[in-house]
């Protein structure tokens, strides 16, 4: 049994501890360096198996739930839950159980239950192979699911469902000019990875020739076309993706962001690709200046990128979602001050919610009558008729393109501003 193997599970149990029991993100818990120790590979390996984990985590618990009397501690119901994904999942059984078996033994707290451990997981190892395939796809949890079923419809949320357990492929958006990996040429110009491994090793990285962006976070810049020699606001430009699209096409950018450590990975992104722009720290509702485009990608739920974020709806319980909201509304008039006459604004979130993405752009035609859709401006390669929106946004959701691996759930809308 590897040593190798047992840290990174271990970590991965730290991680679903953390996410299960304390509601904090993923990204949150990297940040604060909770892989730090482990070696690149392990690292990956950790985080894979928390995600892997927490998409499959409603049908584990109905395989466990087969032998357990009560409820385990939250680590050792974790413990037992990732080796089961692993088990129905075809990792050796003896391996997988042996492991587990060790991180509970080296518990003080825990230790006595190396017993139990071992039981439940040899059992697992027999049934579960065979049950897991016939298991429904797991679900959203109904904070979530119910606001989307009236939004979009039972079937739609099912798709949605389905592409999220599927996990997401690896896009890239390529510099101009350039050739990147060879992988699938998606219909909006992304480059679709189904077996990326590990980013930094693929062709091009070093050189910058492209950057890792899901299909549908391309999209923003593509309806904001900026041109060359514009001067372009990028409001919440972290990680920068969108950004790089922009100086890409020659644009000079200002890109802004409030969170300090958020701006670096821009600038380190930007130092990469061999592209420039002004980056700024700061509060985009204190941002001031005169632009002739801005793309405005709120904060919001990050409803729409559970594809690849699988610990969103169990950190997160939708109590944060109304203020948000509010957020995006004064963003959203804000940035309309920032923008010169004649220009052209985008707005757009990650979010699967009409109210942080249809209700947003209705509301503002209503409030400010110099400002109008600009339908024209998603007429681009790829988007389809049927993902255009009443009000004249785009709505993009992870059940389209099913055959393909589904896209981030966004919403875009392009405003001009009355000369």
């Amino acid at each position: 049994m590897s040593n190798s193997a047992t840290a990174a599970r271990r970590s991965a149990i730290y991680l679903l501890d953390q996410v299960l029991g304390e509601g904090r993100l993923l990204s949150e818990c990297l940040a604060a360096g909770a892989l730090d120790r482990l070696e690149p590979e392990d690292r990956a390996r950790a985080q894979r198996l928390a995600s892997e984990t927490l998409r499959g985590l409603e049908r584990a618990d109905r395989l466990l739930d087969n032998h357990l009397n009560r409820t385990p501690a939250l680590t050792v119901h974790n413990t037992l839950r990732l080796g089961a994904i692993e088990l129905c999942n075809g990792e050796a059984a003896h391996g997988v159980v042996n492991s587990m078996v060790e991180i509970i033994s080296r518990s003080r707290k825990h230790g006595r239950l190396k017993g139990l451990v071992n039981a439940v997981l040899r059992k697992v190892a027999t049934e579960g192979p065979e049950a897991w395939p016939k298991m429904r796809v797991p679900r959203l949890p109904e904070w979530l699911r119910d606001p989307l079923i009236m939004a979009w419809g039972a079937d739609a949320v099912a798709g949605m469902e389905q592409a999220h357990f599927g996990g997401a492929p690896l896009d890239l958006t390529l510099k101009p000019g350039v050739n990147g990996p060879s992988g699938d040429v998606l219909p909006t110009g992304s480059i679709r990875l189904q077996d990326a491994g590990q980013v930094s090793t693929l062709p091009g990285y070093k050189a910058g020739d492209w950057w890792v962006q899901d299909a549908a976070a391309a999209l923003p810049v593509r309806v904001l076309a900026p041109k060359a020699g514009e001067k372009v606001l990028d409001l919440c430009a972290a990680p920068g993706g969108k950004t790089m699209q922009m100086v890409a096409a020659g644009a000079n950018v200002t890109a802004l962001d409030v969170s300090e450590a958020r701006m670096a990975r821009v600038s380190d992104n930007l130092e990469r690709t061999g592209l420039k722009a002004q980056v700024v720290v700061g509060d985009a509702l204190e941002h001031e200046g005169q632009y002739d485009a801005i793309l405005l990608d709120a904060p919001c739920s990050a409803t729409g990128t559970i594809r690849r974020h699988p610990d969103l709806p169990f950190a997160k319980d939708g109590s944060e979602f109304g203020g948000l909201i509010e957020l995006q509304t004064q963003m959203l008039a804000h940035a309309l001050t920032l923008l010169k006459p004649g220009g052209r604004l985008v707005y757009c979130t990650c979010s699967l919610l009409p109210d942080e993405g249809e209700v947003q752009i209705e509301e503002a035609l209503d409030m400010y009558p110099g400002m109008t859709v600009n339908r024209a401006a998603l007429n681009i390669p790829g988007v389809e008729e049927d993902w255009i929106t009443e009000e004249g946004g785009l709505r993009l959701r992870p059940d389209f393109w099913p055959d393909r691996g589904g896209l981030d759930g966004f919403y875009i809308a392009c405003l001009n501003k009355s000369a």
